[in-house]
């Protein structure tokens, strides 16, 4: 009876959740149902790289479906805007860069769930996507990339659907080639030559329902980045709360992450114990979805 009145109460409450994001980046493993579709708008701040100036705003559109009660398909749209001056990196940052918005990408993916997170105790999600994009979202220049990313999702209900633990695990393979540039610095270097780059990244959090439709959320992410010509690259550990609401029609999310640590390449005059050439210390996430 215990079990079965837990049952109830979970899924009672998905309708809050199902296809909602209660973190920044972390995704539950909870599918659409069938038929439903979602809308979502995604904003990013990603500030500070120790000197100089640097702010990037990066903007998402996206429109999820359920095709079944496990199968979802997604197609989005990405941009960004920034402003950077006084920063000059090797490699990655070329000089001074303003503008305001661009349209800097498409993306499609897939997902499948395995296993459902009130039925089966434990939700198991796999995801695939393709993304293509003409921007550097770093330095705000040419750049050609195709990336291919898969991996999974995990889920898990306590106190009766009140506090959900969420994990994933995955792998991205990039090509990139950089624009040609005019004008660089002497002995400035801007290969131009097709890059092979190979990122993982774990994520786990746990979201609390403190009061109907609300849930206050920490999350944790750990990043790690190999590419052809230094193998690995970069890594970083980033933590941060969310606040998401969730109504019948709509929901919304806001997100800090603060990057907690970091390694890897580094440029000269940067604080120690950070990677700040393709990170930034903050990033301040606010998504949007509406239900249909």
């Amino acid at each position: 009876m215990r079990r079965f009145l837990f049952l109830i109460g979970v899924f009672a409450s998905l309708s809050l959740f199902a296809g909602e994001d209660l973190f920044g980046h972390l995704k539950l493993a909870e599918p659409l149902p069938k038929g439903a579709w979602e809308l979502y708008q995604i904003v990013a701040n990603r500030s500070d790289k120790g000197t100089g100036t640097y702010e990037a705003y990066n903007y998402e559109w996206e429109v999820e479906y359920g095709v079944t009660n496990r199968f979802t398909l997604s197609g989005g749209l990405a941009g960004q805007g920034l402003d950077t001056s006084g920063l000059l990196v090797d490699g990655y940052l070329p000089g001074d860069n303003e503008y305001s918005f661009k349209l800097s990408g498409a993306e499609l993916k897939m997902a499948y769930n395995f296993l459902a997170p009130a039925k089966d105790g434990v939700g198991l999600s796999m995801f695939l996507g393709v993304e293509k994009t003409w921007l550097d979202p770093h330095s705000g220049f040419d750049k050609d990339s195709l990336s291919l990313s898969t991996g999974v999702n995990l889920q898990k209900y306590f106190l009766e659907g009140q506090l959900i633990w969420a994990g994933s695990i995955g792998v991205e393979s990039t090509k990139a080639t950089r624009g040609e540039l005019e004008g660089l610095p002497e002995d400035f270097e801007w290969p131009t030559f097709a890059e092979v780059e190979l990122e993982w990244t774990g994520r786990t959090g746990l979201s609390y329902r403190f009061v109907p439709k609300w849930f206050v959320s920490l999350e944790a992410e750990f990043q790690q980045e190999y590419e052809t010509e230094v193998n690995l690259e970069r890594e970083s550990l980033f933590m941060g709360p969310s606040v998401h609401y969730g109504g019948k029609k709509f929901w919304l999310t806001l997100s800090y992450l603060g990057q907690v640590r970091g390694s890897g390449e580094t440029y000269e005059g940067q604080p120690d114990g950070y990677h700040l050439i393709e990170k930034t210390k903050r990033e301040i996430i606010l998504k949007v979805g509406f239900n249909f």
